[in-house]
């Protein structure tokens, strides 16, 4: 599982990314012109439907979310994302919550 760290895959990602390392991508064909535009175009689409967002943030809290996103192998933004997009889908619950 190369670079990222498996403790923060669910068991979909760990699947996916053990079944990617047996692909030999030297033995794969170059997408026609046609998939390629269907790619950019997709990849647009996905783009156009963010929206960004700006907040502040302790320089101290900042510095924390770096080093846990380095521990992760991700960017420190994509970490955030990650981390709210886990929360507000469930899969991420706050300690005391758990604990009662």
């Amino acid at each position: 599982m190369s670079k990222y760290n498996p403790e923060y895959l669910d068991e979909e990602e760990k699947e996916l990314m053990k079944s990617l390392e047996g692909i030999d991508v030297s033995k794969l064909k170059a997408p026609s012109k046609d998939e390629q535009d269907q790619f950019r175009s997709a990849a647009k689409d996905f783009i156009s439907k963010n929206t960004k967002m700006n907040i502040r943030i302790d320089p101290f809290e900042l510095e924390k979310i770096k080093e846990q996103a380095e521990l992760a192998g991700l960017k420190y933004q994509t970490f955030i994302k990650s981390v709210l997009h886990k929360y507000i889908t469930g899969q991420l619950v706050e300690k005391r919550k758990i604990t009662g």
